[in-house]
C-alpha cells in the first residue's frame, strides 16, 4: 500500500482483517485497499477453518506463505510469457528483415 509520494497524497482507509481493525494509509483508491483487505480477511478465515487454529500470528504467517507462493507462480508465468513474446518478436523481425532484403 505504501508507495512513492508525499504523505498528503495518501488517504486513510479503515479495514477489518481477521476481526482486527486497521487504519491504513493508501496512495491508491480506497476501494482497492478495502478489496485487498477483504481478500486477506477471507484467506485468513479459510486457513483458520482448515487448521482449527485461533493463533492469529500463525494464521497470518500461513496466509503470507500462501500469497508468496501465488506471487512466485505468477512471476514464473510472466517470465514465460515474456520469453514467448521475445521469441515471437525475434521471429517477426527475421521475417521483416527477409522481406526487405528480397529484390522486387
Amino acid at each position: 500500500m505504501e508507495s512513492a509520494g508525499s504523505a498528503a497524497d495518501k488517504k486513510l482507509v479503515r479495514v477489518i482483517i481477521f476481526q482486527q481493525p486497521y487504519t491504513l494509509r493508501s496512495s491508491g483508491e480506497p476501494g482497492e485497499t478495502e478489496a485487498l483487505a477483504s481478500a486477506v480477511d477471507e484467506l485468513m478465515s479459510q486457513i483458520a477453518a482448515r487448521t482449527s487454529s485461533t493463533d492469529s500470528t500463525r494464521i497470518a504467517v500461513l496466509a503470507s506463505l500462501h500469497l508468496a507462493d501465488r506471487l512466485r507462480g505468477l512471476e514464473k508465468e510472466l517470465d514465460q510469457v515474456r520469453a514467448r513474446l521475445s521469441n515471437l518478436n525475434r521471429g517477426l523481425s527475421e521475417i521483416l528483415d527477409g522481406e526487405q532484403q528480397q529484390p522486387e
